[in-house]
């Protein structure tokens, strides 16, 4: 079998799987709400509809399943989209044609499809990978251009045979000049390569040559488009910034963001907020219930108003007046010094609420006002801000985004004091990576997360 013609098997295999789910849940929401639809004929109807209203949802993401890296993160947020445009096109399609369906059975189908499908687009893409790491569905490659772009492109795309790709040498027009560990994949140089590529049946080349020798980027290009080949141009960037870039354009220029923010995207920024909006308004409306008893506590703990307000930096280096429950005596060290384990200037009730991040909970002010989100990196004091933006790269990154009440590298053990630098340099290295792959569906694993540490106990929070 040739392989495009595995390429549309995977194809038909991923959509029929689809269909199959589609079924399944729509049987199992009938099951459970016998009476919800109206007859048999209501049934039978919306059947047909929600199968005919899948079609173009499948046509627009059946692709993701071919491509060579998927990520999880990515994966899920396609299953998302999909399932979203799925409903709306189901609910005009229910308008125009008039048919009855409750909304319990619309929810408990919806969200059942979409735990569903979840999983079986990622089952999809495991079975993927391990098929590839057996030697099947794999891609010929070579790589033009052994330099250090080269190597390491040849090191990523060997880091994993689920990548599904051969690889079969380098072309470099300076032999000499190639790192001994890479000499024995070397096969010849540029002028070699069309008659390699036909008689091993290539099917991409990566051109990993410098801009400057445009001649023959532009002679491969010939080559590859004469013999029916993908081509694929590995920028020099890649040398300098390693991360997934944001490709866009200007015109007809090519331009490369050198930092993915998923946030840029209004969409994006608007439904973190309008999710930071609800959560915060939801403890606000409570708020008697937590913050008259603590308020009491920490009263009669020591002198001292029941709030502490500390400026501190916040989106795009801005301060703003972060809220907290007084957890220490009145001390002039407060915006200077970090609290640390054993500090004599944390009261009693104050260890308890630290213990259990119930003196973050004002904060939720922050968040209602727009100051901080409920999941993003921690604000820092103005003082800290200062002595780590000079001592840490990339430390203001951290800040293209709202402050969060908890954050990524909360939920992996860097929150508290920080002795070493070390540990705030990790800090910034997962405050900066969920910059780059936020989504909704991390944002609640954070919060979950967050939530479970607070009732297990977490041995940094002191």
């Amino acid at each position: 079998m040739s392989k495009r013609r595995k390429g549309q098997l995977i194809k038909v295999i991923v959509t029929v799987g689809d269909f199959i789910c589609i079924n399944m849940v729509y049987i199992l929401a009938c099951l459970l709400l016998p009476h919800d639809l109206i007859d048999s004929f209501n049934r039978k109807i919306v059947w047909f509809v929600l199968n005919i209203a899948y079609i173009p949802v499948n046509i627009m993401f059946r692709d993701v399943h071919n491509n060579r890296v998927t990520y999880i993160d990515e994966l899920l947020l396609t299953t998302t989209k999909s399932v979203l445009l799925y409903f709306l096109i189901f609910l005009s399609l229910s308008m125009f044609l008039q048919f009855e369906i409750k909304a319990k059975t619309l929810a408990i189908f919806f969200v059942g499809l979409y735990a569903t499908l979840n999983l079986w687009w990622i089952i999809v893409n495991r079975l993927l990978k391990f098929y590839r790491r057996k030697g099947y569905n794999f891609r010929r490659v070579v790589i033009v251009g052994a330099g250090k772009t080269g190597i390491m492109l040849y090191n990523e795309l060997c880091s994993d045979m689920g990548y599904g790709y051969k690889f079969l040498g380098f072309f470099d027009d300076n032999p000499a000049d190639v790192d001994k560990e890479i000499k024995p994949y070397l096969i010849g140089n540029t002028g070699d390569v069309e008659e390699f590529c036909k008689k091993n049946n290539v099917d991409e080349i990566f051109c990993s040559l410098p801009g400057s020798q445009d001649n023959k980027i532009i002679n491969l290009i010939q080559i590859s488009e004469r013999n029916t080949m993908r081509f694929y141009i590995v920028p020099e960037i890649r040398r300098y910034v390693l991360r997934r870039l944001n490709f866009q354009t200007l015109g007809a220029i090519p331009l490369f963001s050198v930092r993915e923010e998923p946030l840029q995207n209004w969409g994006f920024r608007l439904v973190k907020r309008l999710m930071d909006i609800i959560i915060s308004g939801i403890v606000l409306l409570l708020s008697p219930l937590w913050y008259i008893p603590i308020a009491i506590a920490v009263k009669r703990s020591s002198p001292g108003p029941v709030l502490f307000k500390q400026k501190r930096t916040g989106l795009m280096g801005k301060e703003f007046e972060c809220l907290k429950f007084r957890t220490m005596k009145v001390n002039n060290e407060c915006d200077t010094k970090q609290a640390e384990r054993g500090d004599d200037r944390i009261t009693p009730i104050g260890k308890f609420l630290r213990k259990t991040s119930l003196d973050e909970f004002p904060q939720f002010i922050n968040i209602f006002k727009g100051e901080m989100s409920v999941v993003g990196p921690r604000p820092h004091m103005l003082k800290h801000t200062e002595e780590y933006s000079a001592i840490i790269d990339k430390y203001m990154v951290r800040h293209f985004i709202k402050p969060g009440l908890t954050g990524w590298a909360q939920v992996n053990g860097y929150r508290g004091e920080t002795k070493e630098l070390s540990q705030m340099e990790m800090r910034i290295k997962h405050d900066i990576w969920y910059i780059e792959h936020w989504n909704l569906l991390l944002d609640i694993k954070i919060i979950l997360l967050t939530i479970w540490q607070a009732i297990k106990g977490d041995d940094n929070a002191f």
